[in-house]
């Protein structure tokens, strides 16, 4: 592993135990300048992870808590009347930053998260009739709860479609639990130092893209996505009523991005089948859209991409 990487790593221990998969895919949406959504209950340390990934790279870094009465001028900013000009300022928002942490950003409604659509997918931010650019690297990692829970709604298809990958964070092992106890109980978790700076993460950056991916792993890819749009054509009959809509063009694009990002990070310089089917569920899992009747019968997308996986030779 690239000493860079490993000691970002090492300074996210410094407040985190365990979490490993939520580690990893933040630093693939680093190295891929992808967006990450992380689900989970409150009280799994994911605003800590942010937070401390931020740190350890010295990012301008904001924080935005969404709620159910937040307005779009509170994220992207407004115009603001000068009486003593006669003119409008504009006042920037939170999203004029590095990293934007969007904490639990399915409390708001649908109109206050299409506010990020723009500047997750072109990088810039239109207020009133001008346009600013924002400044690279901008990345949006944002937190929800599961929508079972009081207060939550679902985030639009389009929004779920500009992230690269969504992470379901699970509880801690008991011995994770109890190091995490010992360690609130006693003040021992560390001080986040900047390890890295942007030149360094413009270099790992570069040789993460560097990595190299075969034809019949390329293809392999794609054939994963768009067997979730034409289940048939893959034998897959079984689980074509319980698919909506498959996976977009935008899945295959970060697919690609994101197993060469995960190879790059466990050392290899190149991608195997292996690394594709590691992160398959992290990017299809939110573009799949289900079927009245997968939602009634408790079909899952992880279910229909396990089973994906199962039907899409290996090469």
């Amino acid at each position: 592993m690239n000493p860079i990487v490993e000691n970002i790593k090492i300074e996210i221990s410094k407040v985190m135990v365990g979490q490993e998969k939520m580690i990893e895919g933040l630093l693939t949406g680093l190295l891929t300048r992808g967006h990450i959504l992380l689900e989970g209950v409150p009280g799994l340390a994911k605003t800590t992870a942010v937070n401390a990934l931020a740190g350890s790279l010295g990012l301008n870094f904001k924080r935005v808590q969404f709620t159910p009465d937040l307005l779009p001028s509170d994220i992207i900013g407004t115009e603001i009347y000068d009486p003593s000009t006669n003119t409008f300022k504009i006042k920037q928002g939170p999203v004029f930053t590095n990293l934007l942490l969007a904490d639990e950003i399915n409390r708001a409604p649908a109109k206050v998260q299409s506010a990020l659509l723009e500047v997750m997918q072109e990088r810039q931010v239109t207020i009133g009739d001008e346009t600013f650019k924002i400044d690279l690297p901008f990345l949006v990692m944002a937190t929800q709860n599961p929508v079972e829970q009081e207060g939550a709604y679902e985030l639009p298809e389009a929004q779920l479609d500009r992230f690269l990958m969504k992470i379901v964070v699970g509880y801690n092992t008991r011995e994770e639990e109890l190091e995490i106890a010992r360690r609130v109980a006693n003040n021992g978790f560390g001080e986040i130092q900047q390890v890295a700076t942007l030149d360094d993460l413009e270099r790992i950056r570069q040789e993460a893209m560097d990595v190299h991916i075969d034809e019949e792993v390329e293809a392999y890819i794609i054939e994963l996505v768009f067997a979730t749009r034409e289940p048939e054509k893959y034998f897959l009959d079984e689980i074509a009523p319980y698919i909506e809509y498959g996976a977009s063009p935008r899945a295959s694009i970060d697919m690609y991005k994101a197993s060469r990002a995960i190879a790059y990070l466990k050392g290899r310089d190149y991608v195997s089948p292996l690394e594709v089917a590691y992160i398959a569920k992290e990017v299809l899992r939110h573009r799949i859209v289900l079927s009245y009747e997968a939602q009634a019968e408790g079909v899952t997308q992880d279910m229909i991409i396990d089973k994906v996986l199962a039907a899409v030779p290996i090469p």
